[in-house]
């Protein structure tokens, strides 16, 4: 019987909790040990008696403290399975998905992204930096796992995997620069802040000189490139609006063209104008798509692209207009990683600040989508704000996020109001991810989102309409419903899609 639970730890999308008590050395070798059983070994080639045919993983981490002796214990797990462990050692969690691709391996990238030093985790993919997930093998992983916490692992093979060491940075760098020519760009000045997370380690690489390639027309100013996982500065979470207001400050200090925000990962990339105003992720989709879409346009195909359903209209409308497919699925990395390979999509963006593409192994990387923003606003005239004015037609409100008591009785006011009664008119309803209700197709145009946390008793809501004064109107609506019985609530914030 398993009384070892570790539901708390792993997660829909990933692992990731508080160390020690929560992951450590011995739930990591178990939770390795799991990972080779329930993902490595079923997929490993037919040794047939070819030493260098047995299965391997690749690993890294970021810049947390505990990163190394939680590598090592998860190495060991593989290793008594025969499984071969290819160690990277820092790296951004884009820069583990380029190895996992290049290599044609499965990989572990240790990293809590933003969240406190306390915590730390396990982002896994399969061969090919393809997602693993609570319905592609990580709840396997976990039932697994469980089990070698309560009974013991499996005892080692008789010949255990080699562990060993390898540098990553310079191919992950060069790899990038093949993608996004910016050697002819117009000279310009951006400030980049790097949340002294893995971003300080790869933009130096990338746009720099720090991997041995060739100078760009880029003057970088860097902001917290110490590598420091107790986030000294801010957290590196790019989409609460106060952990930027220092690189606000910096690109008007600097007389910046634009600024880059990484997380703590750097597998996403928040921009902001030179008047340091955010431009919304959205808005990042729809200049990067076009960009991706022109491609295979110009190639004589008919290029996809795969949006979550709180991406801004305007997503779908530009991209459509310019003769793209678009493909609308509910939020969360693994699902738009499946929809990416299941619809060959030449790109993807979220409301999160990830953005994904066919050309890095339909994974999302925060790297190559800045270098599409330098690209973009390099080889025209017109500033970052003119370029973010441009895709941001409509008003949003950002995510909402309201404590309640009871979240079915909440949501059942909004249907009641929204759908049953339908008073607000002819509206559009879907729940592909929570409740979508849409008057866009008649005037006024809006829609909403409203969606419950997994974790905790919430219910997030995200609103767009045409002009302010319909979203103000439809938001504090939907926001009087869904509070009516819980008194006061929290106010707006943006949160990650795993929640």
């Amino acid at each position: 019987m398993t009384t070892s639970d570790l539901s708390h730890l792993i997660k829909a999308y990933d692992v990731r909790g508080t160390v020690p008590d929560q992951l450590n050395a011995e739930v990591t070798r178990a939770i390795g040990a799991a990972f080779a059983q329930a993902v490595v070994l079923p997929e490993a080639p037919v040794a047939g008696g070819d030493v260098a045919a047995r299965p391997s993983v690749v690993v890294g981490h970021d810049m947390r403290d505990s990163g190394p002796e939680l590598v090592d214990a998860f190495a060991a797990g593989l290793a008594d399975a025969g499984v071969d462990v290819t160690r990277i050692g820092l790296c951004s969690t884009d820069g583990l998905y380029h190895a996992s691709g290049v290599l044609g391996v499965p990989g572990a990238m240790f990293t809590a992204s933003h969240n406190p030093a306390a915590y730390n985790g396990i982002k896994l993919c399969r061969a090919g930096a393809r997602p693993v997930g609570q319905d592609s093998g990580l709840a396997e992983v976990r039932r697994l796992a469980e089990g070698f916490l309560d009974d013991g692992l499996p005892s080692a093979v008789g010949e255990r995997g080699v562990v060993s060491d390898r540098e990553m940075l310079a191919d992950y760098a060069a790899f990038l620069r093949d993608l996004v020519d910016l050697s002819g760009i117009r000279p310009l000045k951006v400030v980049v802040d790097a949340g002294n997370g893995m971003g300080g380690y790869t933009v130096p690489a990338v746009l720099g000189t720090g991997a041995g390639l060739p100078a760009l027309p880029l003057d970088v100013v860097p902001l917290y490139f110490e590598l420091d996982g107790t986030f000294p500065n801010h957290e590196a979470n790019p989409l609460d609006p106060k952990n930027l207001v220092d690189l606000q400050a910096a690109v008007v200090e600097h007389g910046a063209d634009l600024g880059l925000a990484f997380d703590g990962d750097a597998d996403r990339c928040f921009v902001v104008d030179e008047q340091g105003a955010p431009v919304s992720p959205s808005a990042i989709t729809a200049l990067v798509g076009l960009r991706e879409v022109g491609k295979e346009l110009e190639a004589g195909r008919t290029p996809t692209v795969i949006h979550n359903l709180i991406t801004s209209r305007a997503v779908p409308d530009f991209l459509g207009a310019a003769g793209a497919r678009t493909v609308r699925t509910r939020v969360g990395h693994s699902f738009i990683k499946a929809q990416m390979a299941d619809n060959d999509a030449v790109f993807g963006g979220e409301h999160s600040a990830h953005y994904y593409f066919r050309d890095f192994f339909f994974a999302d990387t925060g790297m190559l989508a800045a270098m599409h923003v330098l690209a973009a606003l390099g080889t025209q005239p017109h500033p970052m704000s003119a370029l973010g004015e441009m895709y941001e037609p409509y008003v949003a409100s950002g995510e909402i996020n309201s404590t309640v008591a009871d979240v079915p009785a909440a949501r059942a006011r909004v249907v009641e109001a929204y759908v049953t009664q339908q008073g607000a008119g002819p509206v559009d309803v879907d729940e592909l991810d929570g409740l979508t209700v849409s008057h866009w197709d008649s005037h006024p145009q809006w829609w909403f989102n409203l969606r419950a946390s997994n974790t905790e008793p919430l219910l997030r809501l995200n609103v767009e309409a045409a002009d302010q004064d319909i979203l103000e109107k439809v938001r504090d609506d939907v926001l009087s419903l869904v509070r009516a019985s819980d008194g006061p609530a929290s106010g707006t914030t943006t949160s990650e899609e795993r929640a």
